[in-house]
């Protein structure tokens, strides 16, 4: 068995899995589809990154980090398979093949991860305190569970995949995908590029993914949020007391309530809401 140096906690996510995408087109391949800039990846250093509609909308996201020749896709194990469709039908003629692979993957945070020679790690991008990402062939040395880095990810309002996007419907900038790192407004054309950069450029930002908690635990994922009997919102990933929640914008101020259990909305530190944008 590997081991890691943890002083923090490192904790296997059961629900992710990797695709690895090789061959000599696979950056220009893949940038012609995803939300990021995959040239910044690097040993060490991963993007964090989503796939579009054509009209723009979420389809799926995924961590980007690169062992020698390959370039591995950090994803939700449930849209692994369908990823890999969806990748390749782009394909035409780029010299790129995309395949499943055997790594597992973990989360660790409160302390650097020490890699090993079956081990891919990068710091998250999306946060300094989100910690890393770690990709490995065999089991690692767990100090921590997947439930405990659901709790570090909601205090901090970071997204977590279909259970905070909805495929077909939500744009990126709803989950915070710009101040988190997941665009780059610079590296050209992408797949779905247009309603994204009209989002941001044009002010149309009408919810946000944010962070709310009660007094109680929370109703499950997809109870509507009220603000005076009027429907503001919607859970989207719960644990206890803790959620992330799509909300209004002009309904931040309200008081909120889901199936009857006062809730309170925590903008993180991150987060650039329009009013404090200009947008």
């Amino acid at each position: 068995m590997a081991h890691l140096r943890d002083m923090g906690k490192i904790a296997h996510l059961p629900n992710r899995a990797v695709l690895g995408v090789t061959g000599a087109d696979r950056v220009s391949f893949l940038n012609g589809l995803v939300s990021n800039d995959v040239a910044l990846v690097a040993p060490g250093t991963a993007v964090w990154t989503a796939m579009l509609t054509p009209q723009g909308k979420y389809l799926a996201d995924f961590f980007i980090l690169a062992r020698g020749d390959t370039l591995l896709l950090d994803c939700q194990a449930d849209q692994r398979d369908v990823l890999a469709q969806k990748l390749t039908r782009h394909r035409l003629r780029a010299q790129v093949a995309v395949a499943a692979t055997d790594h597992a993957v973990y989360a660790a945070w409160g302390a650097a991860p020490a890699t090993h020679g079956d081990t891919v790690a990068a710091a998250d991008p999306r946060l300094p305190q989100a910690g890393w990402r770690v990709l490995c062939a065999g089991p690692l040395a767990a100090t921590g569970t997947a439930a405990d880095y659901a709790r570090h990810r909601l205090a901090l309002g970071l997204p977590d995949g279909t259970a905070d996007m909805e495929p077909d419907k939500s744009v990126l900038l709803e989950g915070g995908f710009d101040e988190l790192a997941g665009i780059s407004w610079t590296k050209g054309c992408y797949l779905g590029q247009e309603l994204t950069a009209r989002t941001r450029y044009r002010g149309l930002l009408k919810r946000r993914l944010l962070p709310v908690s009660a007094a109680a635990a929370l109703p499950p994922s997809g109870t509507a949020i009220l603000a005076g009997g009027r429907e503001v919102g919607v859970l989207r990933s719960v644990l206890g007391s803790e959620a992330l929640a799509l909300l209004r914008l002009d309904a931040l101020a309200d008081s909120l309530t889901a199936a009857g259990i006062a809730i309170s909305v925590r903008v993180p530190a991150w987060a650039r809401l329009p009013a404090q944008t200009g947008a």
